[in-house]
């Protein structure tokens, strides 16, 4: 099956060469046929113009080779028939040998520009219909909303353009090149699919064209990167590409890819919008969660309390209840209290409480304010001699060494120390919590900071998931980083940066 193109740019070839050369016989005889009873009304000058008239016919019509054969039978007919002696090629007087010569050259260059004229009117059909089909081709690319229906489009336009067949390979998440839809009636070699797509240039191969496989690998170059792989496997008759046919295929995967980005980048949009929509809504349904649940829960645990000021006092067994009952109320209002930080965080409308104060200090009031928590683990903080002020929430900060300390308690074997250092950087400090347990689960150590994140080894421990979460929503709000790692002698470390700013200048004061 031949494409339009090439059927308008080839006309000609609707004739074998023997069909045309016939008819251009017929012609040079039909032209001797009609001047013949014309030669004694008009010169030998207006005869020959007649078959340069129908030299040019022939060229337009039939092309070069019938145009060339065109015009040495002219000259040989005009003298045979119309140059005396007649009925013979001997010429009586010389001159007419001129005549013949510019009668020749005269026929060869009209048919030449004559033919060269039409093949380029033909050739200019070719391309406007070709720019008509891109045109089209785009049109329905920018409609599509899948990567079946780019493929789709692709894949009836090489059919009709080109009448071969194609296919296009996607990278996956390893990056691996798979097809994105079956192909049809052939297959595809991988490994020049991967050196199409690593090099980002066209790779042809045509030992293999017309045996069943793919020859030709366009790669899909968008405006970032290369996308994909366009595979075209020509038909076993005519399994040569010319060059505008090459062309042809290069400006279309330049369309897919282009489809293909514009797809990929409206899924990454959507799934940012999800994402922004779900967090919006898991952030209302705690923060309304928690400040409902908040006044019970208090008021749960003054009544837990109250129960061990009644006199006379309860019996032991009912003390243990009013124990248990404290300690489970306490740790849920905790949670809830949690839960309500974190929404308020999330929803980034927390306003800090700056002011330029000791390090030292905050770490202390968390020490304190653990209290028991930290009983079988002795605290070790090693802080630089010249360590600056700095610019933080102290109430917030205290927030992120209770949760860190907390968690080293959990976790860490009791009787084990818990270090706090901390170390000067040129722009930042540095502090870490490290304990002496059995460490981070190995894997992706920032999922930890995710929200209801917990570690393999969590269960059985008390706990909601969102101490680390909490903690890295302080800090960034901060300006600092954090991130967990394992230490190298056994035990976890969380470490977090604070900005040092330009503290204030203290005056001495005046004896």
């Amino acid at each position: 099956m031949q494409s339009e193109g090439k059927l308008a740019m080839h006309k000609a070839e609707r004739f074998a060469p023997w069909q045309r050369g016939l008819l251009t016989v017929l012609a040079c005889t039909a032209t001797t046929l009609l001047a013949t009873p014309l030669l004694g009304h008009l010169d030998l000058a207006n005869i020959v113009m007649l078959f340069l008239l129908t030299v040019l016919l022939i060229a337009v019509s039939l092309g070069r080779g019938a145009a060339i054969l065109a015009a040495v039978l002219s000259v040989l007919l005009f003298d045979i028939f119309f140059v005396p002696p007649r009925f013979s090629l001997a010429v009586s007087n010389i001159q007419y040998l001129v005549t013949f010569a510019v009668m020749l050259a005269t026929a060869l260059v009209v048919g030449q520009l004559a033919a060269g004229l039409k093949q380029k009117a033909h050739e200019a059909q070719a391309r406007e219909r070709n720019t008509r089909a891109l045109y089209d081709v785009a049109r329905q690319l920018a409609g599509t909303i899948a990567v079946e229906q780019v493929i789709d489009i692709a894949r009836q336009y090489i059919r009709m353009q080109l009448a071969a067949e194609a296919t296009v390979l996607l990278p996956d998440t390893v990056g691996a090149l798979t097809q994105a839809a079956p192909a049809d009636g052939f297959r595809c070699e991988p490994h020049l699919a991967r050196v199409a797509l690593d090099s980002g240039q066209p790779v042809r191969d045509n030992e293999i064209a017309g045996s069943g496989y793919a020859s030709l690998y366009l790669p899909l170059r968008a405006s970032m990167r290369v996308r994909g792989v366009l595979a075209v496997a020509c038909a076993p008759a005519s399994p040569d590409l010319s060059p505008e046919d090459l062309a042809l295929l290069e400006a279309l995967a330049s369309l897919v890819a282009i489809a293909v980005e514009r797809l990929h980048y409206v899924d990454v949009a959507q799934a940012a919008q999800v994402d922004m929509v779900s967090e919006r809504l898991r952030s209302s349904i705690l923060s309304a969660l928690s400040h409902d649940l908040r006044t019970p829960l208090t008021a749960l645990v003054g009544l837990a309390d109250s129960l061990f000021l009644i006199r006379p006092t309860l019996p032991p067994p009912a003390l243990e209840t009013a124990q248990a009952m404290h300690e489970q109320a306490a740790r849920l209002a905790g949670l809830v209290g949690n839960l309500l930080d974190m929404a308020r965080l999330n929803a980034g409308n927390v306003t800090l409480g700056r002011e330029w104060q000791p390090l030292e200090e905050v770490i202390g009031a968390s020490i304190k304010l653990l209290g028991n928590a930290l009983a079988g683990h002795p605290v070790r903080v090693a802080l630089p001699a010249d360590l600056p002020l700095l610019e933080f929430d102290a109430v917030l900060l205290e927030r992120v060494f209770c949760n860190l300390l907390e968690n080293a308690a959990k976790y860490a074997p009791a009787g084990t120390d818990i270090e706090i250092t901390a170390a000067l950087g040129s722009d930042s400090v540095e502090i870490r919590v490290g304990d002496h347990g059995p460490g981070f689960p190995a894997g992706n150590l920032d999922a930890l900071f995710d929200m209801f994140a917990r570690g393999t080894g969590a269960a059985g421990k008390p706990g909601s998931g969102l101490g680390l979460a909490i903690c890295r929503a302080i800090v960034e709000a901060h300006g600092g980083t954090i991130g967990a790692e394992n230490r190298p002698a056994g035990g976890a470390s969380v470490r977090f940066t604070l900005p040092r700013g330009v503290p204030p200048v203290l005056e001495e004061e005046k004896a």
